[in-house]
């Protein structure tokens, strides 16, 4: 039943009231509630093992805050828009000689390649990609995310730079397989191929703030279709 009308609303002149009747008598839906099948019954966790001691020890690394001062970089204002990816990406070689260089280095193709980075080389050739650059910081300066390609093999290198205290800091290093790169407000996600066919991993780094470095927020594997997109996304 409605609800009673106010007193002042009672005195309506019969023409209304016949077109009010009209409306509701037009309605084919009675507005009542409609069933929408049975609720699964709540299931909270189940605690496995509840006498084991807890672990004394960190587990194993899995994404956690990894920081790295890049030396001989500078940018006037640190602006760094004004940092030649190229520069960057050779120091990083040069930093770290036993990945990079001599007969035992993982990536030694991509020593070889930088050569072609310059002006007179084969630019088709160079392994550094693209840099982007947006706020992944929130300090309402942009950072710049840049890629280059680990050779020999079919991986590519994920990098995040940011300034901080006039020195340019890498904030995020990831090597991986790599079928696309996506920014996400303060996200970067990454997204690889899986051993599983119709599978692929997706990673989501994140900035933080207390640890001032991206860490691993995400880590899952996803269904998708031939077009590598997944068909269950997760908001970051």
């Amino acid at each position: 039943m409605f609800p009673s009308r106010p007193a002042s609303r009672a005195a309506v002149g019969g023409a209304a009231a016949v077109a009010v009747a009209l409306l509701l008598s037009g309605c084919g839906d009675s507005g009542g509630l409609v069933s929408a099948g049975t609720t699964p019954t709540a299931s909270g966790p189940t605690r496995l093992w509840p006498g084991e001691p807890p672990a004394t020890s960190p587990a194993y690394d899995y994404g956690e805050a990894e920081k790295e001062a890049i030396k001989g970089i500078r940018a006037p204002g640190d602006d760094i828009h004004k940092v030649d990816p190229v520069a960057v990406v050779r120091a990083e070689i040069a930093a770290h000689p036993d990945v990079y260089s001599g007969s035992s280095a993982l990536y030694y193709g991509t020593t070889r390649r930088m050569a072609d980075c310059g002006e007179s080389g084969d630019r088709g050739k160079c392994p550094v990609l693209k840099a982007y650059y947006r706020d992944l910081t929130g300090d309402g300066r942009d950072d710049m995310v840049l890629g280059f390609r680990l050779l020999p093999g079919n991986q590519t290198a994920v990098r995040m730079y940011t300034f901080q205290e006039d020195r340019l800091v890498q904030v995020l290093a990831s090597d991986d397989a790599v079928t696309g790169v996506e920014l996400a407000g303060r996200t970067v996600i990454i997204r690889s191929p899986a051993g599983i066919v119709g599978y692929e991993y997706r990673t989501q780094w994140t900035w933080d703030e207390d640890q001032l470095s991206m860490l691993l927020t995400r880590d899952e594997i996803l269904r998708v279709d031939g077009k590598h997109t997944p068909t269950r996304s997760a908001s970051p």
